[in-house]
């Protein structure tokens, strides 16, 4: 883990009270989550814009407002109503890159069988938390077993040495809440949080000396965020959105980024 940097505190902090702000949300799939202020209809939009956060920006944003604008005005209620025959139904023209219309029926009749049995992905996330013994990331490995079955491109394998982005995307929007992260998921701690690790943010810290490590993998999102529970040991993905601006939009300038944190 790098050691901590007591200048890089004050930075941190700097560019989070600047960028931290829904001003800088767009374009990004994370904005279809303001839509559902009911937590219950939040947790299914989230993992179908996470689930779908590959790709070009504006296919994404096209293949989620398609697959919500199916589900309707209350995606919980689409999903406890709807039989697996009629989600292959609504689906059968869906496609986004990899992605099929079966595999997003699979992963929403998932959703369903993970409602009816837990109460909600919140309560689900919450029991795989607790026999994981509240480790980073015992939440997600157990959610994404219970989501994954026939949606191989949604879900990765959670056994599997992928970094795991977008359900750590999708953990960060519900479980953190700020001017950004709309929450919701209050019975899980930020501390147990992994970093969303993208290219973005892999480049990002190397350039920090927060990793030295080339693959953007699972050991590799797990010693970018030990090195920033250095600086918010009670929300180590606090930072994630503001410094991953300066890789996503071209308005951000890059090399000031890098000036924030000279001495």
């Amino acid at each position: 883990m790098a050691d901590r940097k007591p200048h890089y505190a004050a930075a941190l902090e700097q560019l989070y009270k600047r960028y931290n702000k829904r001003e800088y949300v767009h374009p990004d799939p994370l904005e279809f989550l303001y839509r559902f202020d009911d937590v219950r209809d939040r947790e299914l939009a989230g993992l179908v814009a996470a689930s779908l956060a590959y790709g070009n920006v504006r296919q994404i944003l096209k293949s989620v407002d398609k697959t919500l604008a199916a589900m309707g005005k209350s995606p919980r209620r689409y999903v406890e109503k709807t039989p697996a025959k009629t989600l292959l139904s609504d689906f059968s023209s869906f496609k986004h890159r990899f992605t099929t219309g079966a595999e997003m029926a699979a992963l929403l009749n998932n959703a369903a069988a993970a409602v009816k049995k837990y109460g909600s992905l919140h309560a689900c996330a919450l029991e795989h938390h607790a026999q994981g013994g509240g480790g980073r990331g015992a939440a997600l490995r157990g959610l994404a077993a219970e989501l994954r079955p026939g949606a191989p491109t949604l879900i990765p394998d959670p056994q599997a040495s992928s970094a795991l982005k977008r359900l750590n995307l999708y953990f960060r929007w519900m479980v953190r809440s700020d001017n950004v992260d709309p929450g919701g998921w209050d019975g899980l701690p930020p501390s147990a949080l992994l970093v969303p690790l993208d290219t973005h943010m892999h480049r990002i810290a190397r350039m920090l000396c927060l990793t030295a490590r080339n693959p953007a993998d699972m050991k590799t999102a797990v010693e970018i965020t030990s090195a920033f529970a250095a600086y918010a040991p009670e929300d180590p993905v606090k930072y994630d959105f503001c410094l991953t601006r300066f890789g996503i939009n071209d308005a951000f300038d890059k090399d000031a980024l890098a000036g924030c944190f000279k001495r």
